[in-house]
């Protein structure tokens, strides 16, 4: 089959690889119809992720129609149609019990690896090196789904692959982050970072009762699609000190809630950003938290802090005084998508929300090298490169 292979920083290139094969009887093989190059894939592609070899093949947002089903997998049948959420989770442990899926137990062969920087490990990912399990990712024609019987989530044959292909994580994302600011009545939250996350971040925290959503960028054309589709107040931080703003939008008392959908390698334009992108070059810092400390300065008191942007190790110079002194409640974490799965179904179904308006690019999967080049880059207006295989 084809699929889209890590060859180093800023390398991926389609190749020729072995189909993908049964190899427990909880295992499903899909045929891939719809995949997508996710903002947390450029973490990988930009070098930020360790453990990754020549060779891997990348993606964790993909659907399709399965092909194989292993001899314990009963909830689906062949021809079905099913979105696939990139964490793989087993059903069965103390965390996927309490719903809890993104801390599956026993889903990351390489949890050792893990537990030796974070502690604990998490659930294994697709496609996102071998620290989270060495997965085989969707970027390609077919893929193996590792506790299929409790991983693979039918979709009804009226709805397009656009409209559910982002349920496998963006859209859970940014409903979670929302949800993790424990939205009340006449909320005002603010967003930093209008990628596909933020935008779903915005639609969500409008779902769950918030009277105003503020949403921070400097890319015009996110910065835009916040404004008219999500209908977000916004920010260009490079025009604008963000935290005097949001102190003169909230009448001096700051946003209610605060969303990190940044992560790792946010910019910045004050000379923390330059002092973050000078310890990372020289890896004595692991990610920069320029949008994160902007977020705990930001915050109001009493307020809520929600992360939904990926960090990987180590971080610096983080307000930690600003956080207590203030009250904060911070809430974060991988998404448990297999829980959102049927409420949010229900949304696009019930038409309160067509995730396919984040899509501005659709390539054929051997022009994944072209889709990752420009959504790194932003250029062409990218925002959401889904890939056909």
């Amino acid at each position: 089959m084809k699929a889209v292979c890590w060859h180093g920083a800023n390398e991926v290139r389609v190749e020729t690889v072995p189909d993908p094969k049964i190899i427990n009887p909880r295992d499903a093989i899909i045929k891939i119809t719809s995949t997508a190059i996710c903002g947390s894939d450029l973490h990988i592609y930009n070098g930020f992720i360790p453990t990754m070899q020549k060779g891997d093949i990348l993606g964790h947002e993909f659907m399709g129609e399965v092909v194989e089903l292993g001899s314990e997998v009963k909830n689906v049948k062949i021809g079905d149609r099913v979105v696939v959420p990139f964490t793989i989770s087993c059903g069965n442990c103390f965390f996927c019990q309490r719903d809890l899926w993104s801390l599956c137990d026993n889903s990351n062969p390489n949890a050792w690896m893990v537990e030796l920087q974070m502690g604990h490990s998490p659930a294994g990912l697709f496609g996102y090196s071998h620290l989270f399990g060495g997965y085989a990712g969707g970027q390609a024609e077919y893929a193996r789904v590792p506790f299929a019987d409790v991983g693979l989530f039918k979709i009804p044959d009226h709805l397009t692959d656009e409209q559910v292909l982002f349920l496998t994580d963006i859209f859970p994302t940014g409903y979670m982050a929302a949800e993790n600011c424990n939205i009340k009545p006449g909320d005002v939250v603010a967003i930093w970072g209008c990628g596909p996350v933020g935008q779903f971040a915005i639609k969500s925290a409008f779902l769950l009762g918030a009277e105003r959503v503020i949403a921070i960028d400097r890319i015009p054309e996110r910065l835009q699609m916040a404004k008219e589709q999500g209908k977000a107040e916004i920010l260009n931080y490079e025009e604008v000190d963000v935290g005097e703003a949001l102190k003169e939008m909230t009448g001096g008392r700051g946003p209610d809630a605060c969303i990190d959908a940044v992560g790792m390698e946010a910019h910045g334009t004050d000379a923390m950003a330059i002092y973050d992108k000078v310890k990372q070059a020289v890896r004595l810092e692991t990610d920069r938290p320029t949008a994160l400390r902007q977020v705990i300065l930001s915050a109001g008191k009493g307020g809520h802090v929600s992360i939904a942007g990926v960090y990987g190790g180590f971080l610096d110079k983080i307000p930690m005084g600003s956080a207590m002194n203030k009250g904060l409640t911070f809430k974060m974490g991988q998404t448990h998508v297999h829980r959102y799965l049927k409420p949010l179904l229900n949304h696009i179904e019930n038409g309160d929300l067509d995730p396919s308006f984040v899509i501005t690019h659709k390539l054929p999967l051997n022009q994944a090298p072209h889709g990752y080049q420009i959504f790194k880059e932003k250029k062409d207006n990218c925002i959401k490169v889904v890939l056909k295989p």
